[in-house]
């Protein structure tokens, strides 16, 4: 009797008699060898099915199992370099459990639409299994980095009575006699947190109601979102890129056979070390006008103007002290400088922009309260806000990485839409 194994683990099984369940990824013939591709998840094996060495009925299945059916196949294991993974399997038996007709994706080509419309199906082919497979690494990454260096997870609500930034990219919903909206961001509540824990992050989806059809924007994305108390805007870009270099060589170290799936060049990912260039928004302004962008002091850099800044790094580059006018009412502003801000984005290169958004905290509770009103806030929904100046207030800085900006960039992907299972685009919300 074979013993169930995962194609991942194959190589502690060589000689052995093993069963693979799983699904029919192709099938080839060679008139009495019939090759037949399985994956279960975690890899795809080569499953040699011979006419002279199984019974008829056994053989006739594997000529009449079509893609993507489901099927149980047993066998003895072997090395060979010349099969997909290094492995393949002689098979004795195979039990179908369902024939599938009309599989929608075929080998051929198809279109973005098609694919998006199918994307439940979609998640099964080679590249986009291997991308998901190195989101999980990115997640996982994080969290071992952030859990290892003395931070604790505190989670923060989704539904939320007041915005983090703008009210013209919330999404809206009713909370029984009142408006609630869904989160753009954990940091509100992390500040409150950190003056309990001190170092802490939250982890989850986050929505911004922004009428974008760009390739680097989603309607629901997923966020990490480190705050800490008694760290300054030089002690956060400290923490972010070392993060950063973790979580890059982390997955070169664990899935370095889902970037060849890709055809990713792993030595830009090889290059990520610090320390990562660092420029001031002036300096980013002198740069974007000598490469013939006209661009005014004060403006926001969109996608355009990152591009063009990281074409000259090899490397994520940090760019600091952003104007007041471009950040959120809760960014600290340069005591030696009012106009600008203590604040920071991270810079993919390779044209992939920003990865990270962060900065000090105003921690001053008069400033606080003219930034809200100068931004047309609520002041009654910050009152608890206020309290954390008012109760033990210190200097605290954070920032958030979004999970699928820097696994477009490992990837090397043409639009955010493969980084998740199922996007949320501005007119897609299927399935």
């Amino acid at each position: 009797m074979g013993k169930n194994v995962y194609i991942e683990n194959i190589s502690k099984y060589i000689g052995k008699e093993v069963e693979i369940r799983g699904w029919l990824y192709n099938r080839r013939s060679s008139g009495s060898i019939i090759f037949l591709l399985i994956r279960d998840g975690t890899g795809i094996i080569q499953c040699i099915v011979s006419k002279n060495d199984v019974k008829p009925e056994i053989f006739k299945s594997a000529q009449n199992v079509t893609q993507e059916s489901s099927l149980i196949i047993k066998g003895k294991i072997r090395k060979e370099e010349r099969a997909i993974g290094g492995y393949e399997l002689f098979t004795n038996n195979i039990k179908i459990l369902q024939i599938v007709s009309d599989y929608p994706i075929t080998p051929k080509s198809h279109g973005v639409g098609f694919l998006m419309k199918n994307r439940h199906l979609w998640l099964r082919s080679k590249r986009q299994h291997a991308i998901l497979r190195i989101r999980a690494e990115v997640i996982k990454a994080s969290r071992d980095y952030l859990d290892n260096n003395g931070f604790i997870n505190i989670d923060a609500p989704i539904l939320t009575p007041a915005a983090c930034e703008s009210t013209s990219t919330l999404f809206e919903t009713k909370y029984f006699d009142q408006m609630a909206y869904l989160s753009q961001s954990g940091q509100l509540y992390n500040e409150a947190t950190i003056m309990s824990f001190g170092k802490v992050y939250c982890y989850g989806p986050t929505f911004r109601a922004e009428k974008s059809k760009t390739r680097r924007h989603l309607m629901e994305f997923w966020m990490i979102e480190p705050e800490m108390a008694y760290f300054d805007w030089e002690d956060n870009m400290k923490l972010q890129e070392d993060y950063v270099t973790y979580i890059v060589q982390t997955v070169l170290n664990k899935r370095k056979s889902e970037l060849h799936v890709l055809n990713r060049d792993l030595s830009k990912l090889e290059n990520i070390k610090p320390p990562f260039p660092k420029i001031s928004y002036d300096k980013a302004i002198d740069l974007l006008r000598k490469k013939g962008k006209d661009i005014g002091w004060g403006e926001d850099f969109g996608g355009d103007e990152e591009t063009i800044i990281s074409e000259s790094f090899d490397k994520p580059v940090f760019i600091h002290h952003y104007p007041m006018q471009c950040k959120a009412f809760y960014m600290k502003p340069d005591p030696e400088r009012p106009e600008v801000s203590l604040s920071n984005d991270l810079i993919a290169p390779e044209g992939y922009g920003e990865i990270i958004g962060g900065g000090q905290r105003v921690d001053d509770i008069k400033l606080l309260k003219k930034k809200i009103k100068e931004h047309n806030l609520p002041m009654d929904a910050f009152k608890w806000y206020l309290d954390l100046r008012k109760y033990g207030t210190v200097p605290h800085s954070g920032f958030g990485l979004g999970i699928e900006r820097i696994v477009a960039w490992m990837c090397k992907l043409k639009h955010i839409r493969e980084t998740i299972p199922f996007p949320r685009l501005l007119y897609r919300i299927y399935p």
